[in-house]
């Protein structure tokens, strides 16, 4: 997708957020992110970083959707393109306990395969439940289809394992900490999402983010380990 596409969706998004948070009832809540790194002189470069969440919970139900995208290029080429994309359905028995089904879809044009779709069903338990401080536990099977660059295509059948931390530092500071790992018999995948959010003023705030993904089994020439440091302007609505 070129650069110019998702800077569209941007300008398109945040024109249309206002008008969400003003008219959206009381269960959901969300937030979109923009971050924009541009260099010039002797290396020209564009990164662009956005994603946006949103978040339905009433009664015993808790629905949670995301949508991730990055996109890095230079004076000749890009350099980097990702785009994820989740759903997530919690139905909780009680305070501390839930199950979930969720998926997830993934297309990343240099980590060796064309799109990347998964699929889990568990069970989740809220192991810290504090007024500043969670932590949610999650495990369960599920499967995963693979496009890869050479066209062939592989699904296996996986086990997840996840864990997220929420800490509110402050009423205007959160620290969140989010691990996910999908094990198969021919890879697995891992996935580490670290931010530190400040609010700013109103429901705009600054968030501090450092991602890692680690893959088993990559193709030759492809890296196992991709990391991630981005600082983007959020707003919550």
């Amino acid at each position: 997708m070129p650069i110019r596409n998702i800077a569209a969706t941007i300008v398109l998004l945040g024109a249309t957020v206002p008008a969400m948070a003003e008219d959206a009832p009381k269960p959901w809540k969300g937030e979109a992110g923009l971050g924009v790194v541009a260099t010039s002189g002797n290396t020209e470069t564009t990164t662009v970083k956005a994603y946006a969440g949103v978040v339905y919970e009433k009664e015993k139900w808790r629905h949670t959707g995301k949508f991730d995208a990055l996109n890095s290029s230079d004076a000749v080429r890009t350099t980097a393109e990702r785009y994820l994309l989740s759903g997530k359905s919690d139905y909780k028995f009680d305070e501390l306990n839930y199950m979930f089904g969720s998926v997830g879809y993934e297309n990343d044009r240099f980590a060796g395969f064309d799109y990347r779709l998964t699929e889990v069903l568990g069970y989740g338990r809220r192991v810290i439940n504090q007024s500043t401080l969670t932590l949610d536990l999650e495990a369960g099977p599920g499967a995963r289809q693979t496009k890869f660059k050479t066209g062939d295509s592989d699904s296996e059948l996986i086990g997840r394992v996840a864990g997220n931390l929420l800490w509110k530092l402050s009423p205007t500071a959160s620290f969140t900490q989010s691990v996910t790992s999908d094990f198969g018999s021919k890879s697995t995948v891992t996935r580490s999402i670290t931010a530190l959010t400040a609010q700013l003023v109103g429901n705009l705030a600054m968030k501090l983010s450092f991602t890692a993904r680690h893959i088993s089994d990559v193709p030759v020439a492809v890296k196992k380990m991709d990391t991630e440091t981005a600082v983007t302007l959020v707003y919550g609505f």
